[in-house]
C-alpha cells in the first residue's frame, strides 16, 4: 500500500462519523482496495494452491459483495430493534474480516 499513513474512505462524507462506524468502513476499504486496486484475484497469488487458500478467496468475495451492498445503506440507529440487529452484522461481518486479514496481501 503506498501512503499507509493515508486511508481515504470512499464510503464516508465530511459530516461527523463516530469512531465505532468509521472503524467499520476503514475495514471494508482496505478490503475494497485490496481487492479492487491492489487486484488481489488476479495477480500472484495462486488462490487454487489449497483448500485453506480456496476457503479464504470465497470469504474474501463474499465480505467483499456483503459490503457493496451494505455501503450504500444509512448508518443504523442503535435505538430499535432493526437498528441494533443491523449494527451486530455490522460487527460480526467486521470480525470476519480481522480473521481473513493475512491473506490481504498482494
Amino acid at each position: 500500500m503506498k501512503n499507509p499513513n493515508l486511508l481515504h474512505i470512499d464510503t464516508i462524507n465530511t459530516d461527523w462519523c463516530d469512531k465505532d462506524e468509521v472503524m467499520l468502513h476503514a475495514c471494508f476499504q482496505l478490503l475494497t482496495d485490496c481487492v479492487e486496486k491492489e487486484k488481489l484475484f488476479t495477480d500472484n497469488i495462486d488462490w487454487d494452491h489449497s483448500e485453506e487458500m480456496r476457503a479464504a478467496k470465497k470469504e474474501i468475495e463474499t465480505l467483499y459483495n456483503w459490503w457493496k451492498i451494505r455501503q450504500k445503506e444509512p448508518i443504523p440507529r442503535i435505538d430499535n430493534e432493526k437498528g441494533r440487529t443491523k449494527y451486530e452484522e455490522d460487527n460480526a461481518m467486521l470480525i470476519r474480516v480481522i480473521r481473513i486479514r493475512r491473506y490481504l496481501w498482494t
